[in-house]
């Protein structure tokens, strides 16, 4: 079985890359008869940023929308139409010069004409975040000409998706706000660490991770943390992210949290940190799954969430192996943070639930679902061609 993936690059250190080059190196190592290729568009030479197999074929098709980032806004608009229909056309020749069997798109400007390609291939489409903060889904306005718009695009959207064999999200609850969706199928990502250790939940520490983005929520966590210090001044909390971190630094100073909030870059030594750690807490105004979640339970860490759209509540049995709180109350997340460093019985019996209940999202079994989905659509496009 042919399968390739597209996407724009591999150099990011994105969580987009990190689960596809992940998938694709399980498929390439342990799907029997498998060839996997990933195809990109912006990778520019540039070294991917996680480990590929070197039993996947990488093919760039080198033509560079999207980056630099801080190009001429007015430039690129002027070279679009050219470099679009480069794109399409070098796409479309690399697709029908390795005739695969699965193709699998992450639902960039390629969704816009795979459909047309070989109707004997499987076309699937990988949605890693939420249908409301993307693209035109995200724009609130008045305007009658920008709603205009608005409304084309998305409807385009919805046409395009419909025309693949099948639309695949992370959480049930994504599910729900795709009502037009005919050809949805829910799979979750897969955790990339396995870890060998786990945290005993004795340490006074508190862990989060992400970007440095007014998405992830990191000020509600400050703002809460100030409140849990002033109760608990001997833990700490450590923040592990990269990104703009100027207003989380003042809101840092202003509480004089110095001591106990601390802000330190990504790591590769993330299971490590996890595993030193007591409570993880994800504070995200909205997320597309919350795969950190997964990381700090497989490492025995109990979960504290914003019940944000979408992915908490559909990794974490409420109270079970973890906490889900109200999103984006602030007195309520200091409170349960509160309530697990005070009962150190409870979050250590919910850090060992926790870890069980992480297996369920080992590669070995969101891989099978897969599989399943792969072998159920190839069957379906040899029985209509028939």
């Amino acid at each position: 079985m042919k399968i390739v993936y597209y996407l724009p690059s591999l150099y990011i250190s994105g969580g987009l890359e990190r689960i596809i080059t992940f998938k694709a190196n399980y498929f390439a190592e342990h799907l029997k008869d498998s060839e996997v290729y990933i195809i990109t568009s912006e990778q520019n030479n540039n070294e991917p940023y996680f480990k590929v197999s070197s039993q996947i074929k990488l093919i760039d098709i080198n033509v560079l929308i999207d980056t630099p980032i801080n190009q001429n806004k007015l430039l690129k608009l002027l070279k679009y139409p050219f470099k679009y229909l480069l794109f399409k056309s070098r796409f479309k020749r690399i697709i029908k010069e390795i005739n695969p069997d699965i193709l699998i798109s992450t639902l960039r400007r390629e969704l816009n004409f795979i459909s047309s390609i070989d109707k004997k291939i499987v076309k699937i489409g990988e949605f890693h975040i939420s249908r409301f903060s993307y693209h035109s889904y995200s724009i609130k306005t008045t305007s009658l000409i920008v709603g205009y718009i608005k409304s084309y695009f998305e409807k385009r959207f919805i046409r395009n998706i419909n025309s693949l064999d099948s639309f695949v999200v992370l959480t049930e609850e994504e599910k729900t706000f795709w009502p037009e969706i005919n050809n949805i199928e829910v799979i979750h990502n897969p955790l990339t660490i396995n870890p060998v250790t786990k945290s005993d939940c004795n340490n006074k520490k508190v862990i989060a991770v992400g970007r440095y983005a007014h998405q992830k929520g990191f000020d509600m966590l400050i703002e809460a943390w100030k409140i849990v210090a002033d109760l608990h001044p001997e833990w700490v909390l450590t923040i592990y992210g990269e990104g703009d971190d100027e207003i989380l630094k003042r809101l840092i100073d202003k509480y004089n949290l110095h001591n106990s909030c601390l802000l330190k870059p990504a790591t590769q030594e993330i299971v490590n940190k996890y595993c030193e750690s007591s409570i993880f807490v994800l504070s995200s105004r909205y997320e597309g799954f919350g795969l950190v979640i997964t990381e700090a339970m497989a490492c025995g860490v109990p979960p504290i969430a914003f019940d944000c759209p979408c992915g908490p509540k559909d990794i974490i049995n409420n109270f079970k192996d973890g906490i889900l709180v109200k999103s984006e109350d602030i007195n309520e997340l200091a409170d349960k943070i509160c309530f697990l460093i005070e009962n150190e019985n409870i979050r250590k019996e919910m850090g060992i639930k926790a870890r069980k209940s992480s297996e369920r999202f080992k590669i070995e079994h969101i891989t099978m679902q897969w599989e399943s989905l792969f072998e159920k659509l190839v069957k379906n496009k040899t029985i209509n061609k028939d």
